[in-house]
């Protein structure tokens, strides 16, 4: 859970930190003018575009519903604007290269190169290996918890917490698809599923962290920490959606719920005696150094690998040894509970 919460916290980070040179792409004059021209015309150069609805001569080329392309072939390709930014911001980098200068961003993201319509292709093989890495994970926990350790009188695992842990598995698996989907194709409906699955993920973590750190077991009790947070991160998700994406207002309830988490896991793994409180220290740790990597952001490596892409391969390994603490968790709970059933 605390790596979701370092994406969501320093996406946003960044964002900010990028947000003062942004316009440096975006307010030079060449830049802007080629892709008005771009979008009255649909070409760049020699290059036009379908998606833009105009031949040169300015004349639509729209046709009937059944001569387009239905939606999964569209998928790979762009709208008129992406298209025409994306051509006249290469264009654009090239002239500044030529006169020794070196790249800018652009609508605050860095000039990547495209595979295949994926504008960010080293991102999404990284939240891909995160996505797989939360499967295997959960999967993992689950073959544990009902084919390795004993089962109850009614066939259920000791464990009190494993429930929570396979709806966390979901809202992970689920955050990490939509980041693959986002940085394969930034447009409003894909930014907000991204935004929407990661709070999500905060806020439930947040709620497992009280849980089990406070080691809370009485399902009425569960319900009273519960409700209001669900409540809460509802109404968050909605107002995102449906009336302002406020990233400025996102911004503070992430950090606030990921805060919160990763002090209540770093302060319980200081005070408890679980055989496995190391793994939480190298997660927080690793974590924080990991972060490094987004404060000390640079230009894509020949069009493909930026910082942010790196620190997304960081969260890979730390999940390994987060699911490897869950596992180990189980483990140890169940033996407590075995010794003291005797």
């Amino acid at each position: 859970m605390m790596d979701r919460y370092l994406i969501s916290f320093v996406a946003v980070l960044s964002c900010l930190l990028g947000g003062l040179d942004a316009s440096a792409g975006d307010v030079d004059p060449h830049y802007r003018a080629c892709v008005k021209t771009c979008e009255e015309i649909g070409c760049v150069g020699q290059r036009c575009f379908p998606d833009c609805n105009f031949s040169k001569e300015g004349v639509s080329s729209d046709g009937p519903w059944y001569m387009q392309e239905p939606l999964y072939m569209q998928w790979k390709q762009g709208d008129c604007q992406s298209d025409c930014r994306y051509y006249c911001m290469f264009d654009r980098e090239k002239e500044r290269e030529a006169l020794g200068e070196g790249p800018v961003k652009y609508h605050g993201k860095w000039p990547f190169k495209r595979v295949f319509g994926i504008q960010e292709p080293v991102s999404v093989a990284f939240s891909a290996l995160n996505l797989a890495m939360h499967f295997h994970g959960w999967l993992s926990f689950f073959i544990l918890l009902y084919y390795k350790l004993p089962l109850n009188m009614n066939k259920k695992a000791y464990y009190e917490f494993a429930s929570l842990w396979h709806i966390y598995g979901f809202f992970s698996m689920n955050s990490w698809f939509w980041s693959v989907v986002f940085h394969s194709r930034d447009v409003e409906l894909t930014e907000k599923l991204d935004y929407s699955s990661a709070v999500a993920l905060l806020g439930y973590s947040l709620i497992l962290a009280i849980l089990r750190c406070f080691n809370v077991r009485n399902e009425a009790a569960r319900v009273m920490v519960s409700a209001p947070l669900l409540a809460f991160v509802t109404t968050h998700i909605l107002y995102l959606n449906f009336y302002k994406l406020d990233y400025g207002w996102n911004m503070k309830v992430c950090v606030f719920m990921g805060v919160t988490q990763l002090l209540l896991w770093a302060i319980w793994a200081g005070v408890t005696r679980h055989p496995s409180r190391w793994k939480l220290w190298v997660v927080v740790v690793g974590g924080g150094l990991a972060m490094l990597l987004e404060i000390y952001d640079f230009p894509p490596y020949q069009g493909f690998v930026d910082a942010h892409a790196l620190w997304h391969a960081t969260t890979i390994p730390l999940t390994y040894i987060w699911w490897s603490f869950i596992r180990d968790d189980a483990e140890f709970r169940t033996s407590t509970l075995l010794k003291k059933a005797k």
